[in-house]
């Protein structure tokens, strides 16, 4: 067995991230440098890239080499937080890895919000939510993907909203978690005026992040992301981040101007954006939205509440018709009858399980 982990000190032509192997030998699993037990186990490949694009250079990870056939499930985190600390904790679970194993998984994370990026210059003009949307076709290009799955986050959930609308083609299905399409109210602009006199930048981002029940708990999670946003390196960088998306536009999504793929919208009770989340579901098409309100989950539901979210991601991916428990079945050269009885299979074990446990998709779980 080989694993390919990421060499942080090259870079090809390409601004690729050089991997090194290393091999499963007694001697590599006694270098203290190399711990093992972090390399999950369906991230074989890993690789960095700084993609070009219109608006500015995106860095993006990609884990594992899927089936080509198959969409990649590309993801886009929220303000305050990179690839690594919104997703992380979600695809690390087992039940996650067995069902990414076989798709090819890209993490994006938004201009300057990765590790260790540059800082920003003062007076710098930080790309707009529409124009960070614009830039996703630019990566998909660079991979040569043909369509993707996309998992968002808060303003990730709105850039991928916006990027569905204006590529529908290139978009086979949409997980959106604390997802609000419209744009900032006056009653919302005057709150957030008062909350820049009153209340430090990572106040305000954590405020955006976490319910008001968790911050008044000021639980484990609250305080491990407050350290890690004050003491952010890039925290100029996050600032113009948040200032972009208090500034998206609505995107005026109703029934005869939405999403042309199937949606599953997340959202955890008493969670900062349950309101707009509702909405949101009321303007889409119900025969292809599945809505999950998630019991004690707070504002992180992919962050408390990691097994429920892949439970439901499980059933959104079998609803989608990609067998994930068989990949044999679906990747077989046998014919075409053979084919399309094994689809068949799928559906209809898809459909069992979903009448036999509804509250995976259509409850509050």
């Amino acid at each position: 067995m080989i694993v390919i982990c990421t060499d942080h000190t090259d870079r090809t032509s390409v601004n690729r991230k050089k991997p090194f192997e290393i091999g499963m030998n007694a001697q590599n699993l006694r270098q203290p440098a190399i711990n093992l037990m972090n390399c999950v186990i369906y991230l074989l490949v890993m690789f960095e890239h700084r993609v070009e694009t219109p608006h500015g250079v995106l860095h993006v990870t990609v884990h594992g080499a899927g089936n080509a056939r198959r969409p990649a499930i590309l993801t886009f985190h929220d303000v305050g937080m990179d690839s690594k600390s919104c997703f992380s904790t979600l695809f690390k679970f087992e039940e996650m890895q067995e069902i990414v194993k076989n798709f090819t998984v890209v993490r994006v994370d938004a201009p300057g919000q990765e590790d260790g990026a540059a800082i920003y210059p003062a007076g710098y003009q930080y790309a707009s939510m529409d124009q960070v949307s614009e830039m996703l076709p630019a990566v998909l290009q660079y991979f040569n993907f043909r369509t993707i799955i996309g998992v968002g986050v808060g303003a990730g959930a709105y850039i991928l909203s916006k990027f569905t609308l204006s590529n529908p083609d290139a978009v086979e299905g949409l997980v959106l978690i604390n997802v609000d399409t419209n744009a900032r109210g006056w009653m919302d602009w005057a709150a957030q005026k008062l909350s820049n006199l009153t209340s430090s930048l990572p106040d305000q981002i954590l405020s955006h992040l976490f319910s008001q029940e968790e911050m008044s708990a000021n639980t484990e999670l609250i305080q491990t992301h407050r350290e890690r946003i004050s003491k952010a390196p890039n925290l100029i960088n996050i600032e113009l981040f948040w200032k972009s998306y208090q500034g998206r536009r609505d995107l005026n999504i109703e029934r005869n101007n939405t999403f042309k793929c199937p949606v599953m919208l997340v959202v955890g009770d008493q969670a900062p954006y349950e309101e707009a989340a509702v909405e949101c579901n009321s303007k889409l098409d119900p025969t292809t939205t599945s809505f999950l309100k998630m019991a004690d989950a707070g504002g992180m539901p992919q962050l408390t509440q990691p097994s429920k979210l892949t439970e439901a991601f499980k059933y959104f991916i079998q609803g989608m018709g990609y067998n994930i428990l068989d990949e044999n079945l679906e990747a077989c050269d046998c014919p075409i009858d053979c084919q399309i009885n094994n689809s068949v299979k799928v559906q209809e074990r898809y459909e069992s399980r979903r009448q036999n446990s509804p509250s995976a998709i259509r409850r509050v779980i």
